[in-house]
C-alpha cells in the first residue's frame, strides 16, 4: 500500500472513529457516564469485538494492518499534548492543604492493590494465555499490581468540579490524594517499565535518565519558563509563536523520556509542570484541550479497542480469571481507599465517595496495558481482561457517588478524559 493509499484510508478512518465516538460518548452522557467511558466502549465496538464480529470485511477494509502504526503514531502526540496539559494543572497547594490524609489515602490506594495485583498474577501465571513467554513471575507481579494501583485522576477532577466540591474538605482530599497517587503511580509505572529490560543497564537508564529529566526540568528549566507569563499577560494572550515554542519543548521532552526507556507521556507531563500558572496555563488549555480532548485522544481508544478481542474471554478459566481481577481492583482500590479516609476521620458518606472516585481507572490504564502489550510483557488475552476491568471500575464511578451524594446540586463544567 503507497503512502497515497494510506493517507486516503487514514482520512476515512478519522471520519468513522470521530462519529463513532461522539454517537456512544452522547449515549453514555444520557445514562449519566462521563464522556470517557462513551469513548473507551466505542474503542471496543469499532475493534474485532464488536465491528468485527458482525461486519468483519468491512472492518478489515476500513482498518487494514498498514495503517495501524499511523493511528498509533497520531495517538500518542494526543496522549502526549493531554499529559502536558494534565501536568500543567497538578496543584501543588490542594496537596500541602490536605497532606497527612491525602498522603494516607494514596499511599493505601497504591499499596494495597499492587499488593493484591501481584498476588492474583501468581495466580493467573499458571495459564499460559495471559503472559508472554519468558516474563519472569516478578514482572509479572510488578506489571498487575501498577495496572490495579492506577487512578484515572482526570475524571475524578471533573466529578468534583462538576458537583461542585472544588473548595470543600471531600473535595480537597480527594484532589489532593488522587495527584498524589497519580504521581506515585507515575513513579512506580517508570521502574515497571525500566524493569522490562534483560539489560540491567537498560533499567539504570529509564530510571536515571527520567530523574536526571524531572530535575533538569523543574529545578532549572522551570525558573527560565517564568518570562513566558510576563509576556502573555502583556499582550493579553499566548501568541503563536509562543505556543510553537512550548510544543517545541513538550515534543523534545517526550523524545527524551521515551528515547531513555520510560515513555513520552513521562516526558510531557514533568513539562507541563514546569509551565508558568496564570494565562500561559489558561491559554494552553483554552488552545489545546479541546483538540487533543475531541480529535486525537479517541485515536488512542480506538487504538486500544483495536487490540480488544473479547472472544478470548470464552475460553474455559477466562471468566473466573477475569471476576478475580476485578473483584481485587475493587477492594484493593475502592475498600483501602475508603479504610484509610475513615481512618483519617473522614465521615462514612466523604469515605466512600473517596474510595467511589479513587477506584476509577480510565486513560491512565489504557496507557500502562498497552505499553505492556507493545513491549511483549502481556498477551491479548491479558490485555482485553485488563481493559474490561479498567471499563468496569470506570463505568462504577458516576453511578455509585450519585448514589453516595444524591442531591448536591451540579456546577456546568467543559468535558473531560480520564
Amino acid at each position: 500500500m503507497s503512502n497515497h493509499e494510506i493517507s486516503i484510508f487514514f482520512f476515512l478512518q478519522l471520519a468513522f472513529i470521530l462519529a463513532a465516538v461522539r454517537i456512544v460518548g452522547m449515549l453514555a452522557k444520557r445514562l449519566g457516564q462521563p464522556q470517557v467511558v462513551g469513548e473507551m466502549i466505542a474503542g471496543v465496538l469499532i475493534g474485532p469485538s464488536f465491528f468485527g464480529l458482525i461486519f468483519p470485511q468491512a472492518q478489515q477494509a476500513l482498518f487494514p494492518k498498514e495503517t495501524i502504526s499511523v493511528i498509533y503514531a497520531v495517538s500518542q502526540v494526543g496522549l502526549v499534548i493531554y499529559m502536558f496539559l494534565i501536568g500543567a494543572e497538578f496543584n501543588v497547594g490542594l496537596i500541602r492543604q490536605r497532606i497527612r490524609s491525602a498522603a494516607f489515602v494514596s499511599l493505601a490506594g497504591i499499596m494495597a492493590p499492587f499488593i493484591l495485583g501481584a498476588g492474583v498474577a501468581l495466580l493467573m501465571l499458571r495459564s499460559q494465555t495471559l503472559f508472554a513467554p519468558g516474563v519472569a513471575a516478578w514482572e509479572a507481579m510488578l506489571f498487575t499490581g501498577s495496572a490495579m494501583a492506577i487512578t484515572a485522576f482526570p475524571m475524578l477532577a471533573r466529578i468534583i468540579y462538576e458537583r461542585g466540591l472544588s473548595g470543600t474538605s471531600l473535595g480537597t482530599l480527594a484532589l489532593a490524594a488522587g495527584s498524589i497517587d497519580d504521581a506515585l503511580a507515575w513513579c512506580l509505572l517508570a521502574v515497571v517499565l525500566a524493569s522490562f529490560g534483560s539489560d540491567p543497564m537498560i533499567a539504570v537508564s529509564a530510571i536515571g535518565g527520567g530523574a536526571l529529566y524531572g530535575v533538569v526540568v523543574l529545578v532549572v528549566l522551570r525558573p527560565l519558563l517564568r518570562p513566558l507569563e510576563t509576556r502573555a499577560s502583556q499582550n493579553g494572550r499566548v501568541t503563536g509563536p509562543m505556543l510553537g515554542f512550548i510544543l517545541m519543548l513538550v515534543m523534545l521532552g517526550a523524545w527524551f523520556t521515551d528515547t531513555v526507556g520510560i515513555y513520552a507521556v513521562f516526558g510531557a507531563f514533568i513539562m507541563g509542570i514546569a509551565m508558568p500558572r496564570g494565562i500561559v496555563n489558561q491559554d494552553l488549555h483554552r488552545l489545546l484541550e479541546p483538540v487533543s480532548t475531541n480529535f486525537l485522544l479517541p485515536l488512542f481508544f480506538v487504538y486500544s479497542g483495536l487490540n480488544t478481542q473479547l472472544g478470548l474471554i470464552v475460553a474455559p478459566g477466562m471468566w473466573s480469571i477475569l471476576i478475580l481481577v476485578v473483584s481485587a481492583a475493587v477492594v484493593g482500590k475502592g475498600m483501602a481507599c475508603w479504610g484509610a479516609a475513615r481512618l483519617s476521620g473522614e465521615s462514612n458518606r466523604d469515605a466512600m465517595a473517596i474510595g467511589t472516585l479513587m477506584n476509577a481507572r480510565g486513560l491512565m490504564e489504557l496507557i500502562l496495558l498497552n505499553i505492556g502489550l507493545e513491549r511483549g510483557v502481556i498477551t491479548p488475552t491479558m490485555f482485553t481482561v485488563m481493559v474490561i476491568m479498567a471499563v468496569v471500575t470506570t463505568l462504577m464511578t458516576s453511578p455509585v457517588f450519585e448514589w453516595v451524594y444524591r442531591g448536591i446540586q451540579r456546577v456546568q463544567a467543559p468535558a473531560a478524559v480520564g
